[in-house]
């Protein structure tokens, strides 16, 4: 558009309002305002007119560059920080702010950047204390929340990769404009963390129930992927078949959105769940569900108390699942906690032979003459 229609720079609206606004130390502030733009070495255009729009004072200030790239947002700054204090600022009564075409993404951009950290921040601490509460292990949240941001951070390259980079832009009918819509990484993050937070506790809960179960930590590890296997596969299919509907959209940026998705989604369900989880919680074996000494505090379910995270000679029957002393995972008469800790001795039984006894004879009940006679009676 500035290549066609070569003009002047993109202003930047300045809207004065207040009790005082028509005040003349108001124009006088604007007649400086247009003095000390001259000194800025073209930043600031000295072309600046106003115009009033009901209780309210509208100044264009222009200002250098296309209006979104480095030049305009210096320009801006310079406005805002050394020639708007110095004279619209010294007016009593009044107050004023700068919008436009080069403020609105600018101070977006500015927003998004400040508060980024504190989203992350929060949901990062959430998902870790939700976590360890639930399961009671140090290394679970740990292991969690780096294999999802591992999986979010690789979404990120592939959209760098495609929409920044400019790859496959003929195959999925875009062009590059060499950067990445400054809102979609946070809406990624959170909408991604969500999502993959879901099942990942969908899958941490059957591997916990094996463990209660009785099974070791490899074998309980096993057992509950391939239980949770079907399930995962199919939310992860008809995620990836929702989002890749936004690839078909003319919008670059629902593009970004779809492809970063569904890539995510797919590294998800199959590299991070199906291969890095199975092999860290593996290799750490009973360590995954280790809670240090003191995080006792925290509270615990019923059978997890009895079961993961004590020693396996104090395991109840009731932790490890019914049959577990004969499997060899408890002693035949392991202690219960909370109970008489009293060693108890296997009962021993032996086959006796028991004698009949004869049964005593019942002494005769003598009649009852009102009886007797209703029984004649009822002969009769």
């Amino acid at each position: 558009m500035d290549k066609a229609f070569p003009g002047d720079p993109s202003p930047a609206r300045l809207v004065v309002w207040g009790d005082k606004v028509g005040d003349p130390a108001v124009r006088q502030a604007v007649d400086s305002l247009r003095e000390r733009a001259a000194d800025t070495d073209g930043q600031i255009g000295t072309s600046i007119t106003s115009t009033t729009v009901g209780n309210a004072l509208v100044v264009k200030v222009p200002l250098a560059g296309s209006g979104t790239d480095k030049t305009s947002n210096a320009a801006l700054e310079t406005l805002r920080e050394d020639l708007l204090p110095p004279t619209l600022g010294k007016v009593d009564g009044i107050e004023y702010a700068v919008n436009g075409q080069t403020a609105q993404p600018y101070d977006f951009t500015k927003t998004l950047k400040d508060t980024t950290p504190v989203v992350l921040a929060f949901v990062l601490a959430v998902a870790f204390t939700l976590l360890l509460v639930s399961f009671r292990s140090l290394a679970v949240p740990i292991i969690s929340i780096v294999l999802n941001l591992l999986s979010i951070t690789a979404a990120y390259g592939a959209v760098t990769w495609v929409f920044q980079d400019g790859h496959l832009s003929s195959l999925l009918n875009f062009t590059s404009y060499g950067g990445v819509t400054s809102w979609l990484p946070l809406f990624m993050f959170v909408l991604l963390f969500g999502l993959s937070m879901d099942y990942h506790i969908f899958i941490l809960s059957r591997i916990r129930e094996r463990r209660l179960a009785g099974e070791d930590p490899k074998t309980a590890v096993a057992s509950g992927i391939a239980t949770s296997a079907g399930v995962v596969t199919s939310a992860a299919v008809i995620m990836v078949a929702v989002f890749s509907i936004f690839v078909t959209l003319s919008a670059i940026e629902y593009k970004m959105l779809g492809v970063g998705m569904s890539l995510a989604i797919i590294i998800d369900a199959t590299v991070v769940r199906g291969v890095l989880l199975p092999a860290v919680m593996s290799l750490l074996g009973e360590n995954t569900w280790a809670l240090p000494r003191w995080m006792q505090w925290l509270p615990a379910a019923q059978d997890e108390s009895r079961g993961l995270g004590a020693d396996p000679r104090s395991r109840t029957h009731g932790a490890l699942g019914p049959g577990a002393a004969r499997r060899g995972h408890v002693p035949e008469y392991a202690p219960v906690p909370g109970m008489n800790q009293r060693r108890r001795e296997p009962r021993r039984y032996e086959s006796r032979r028991c004698e009949p006894t004869a049964r005593p004879e019942r002494p005769a009940r003598p009649d009852h003459p009102a009886r007797s006679e209703r029984l004649v009676r009822s002969v009769a």
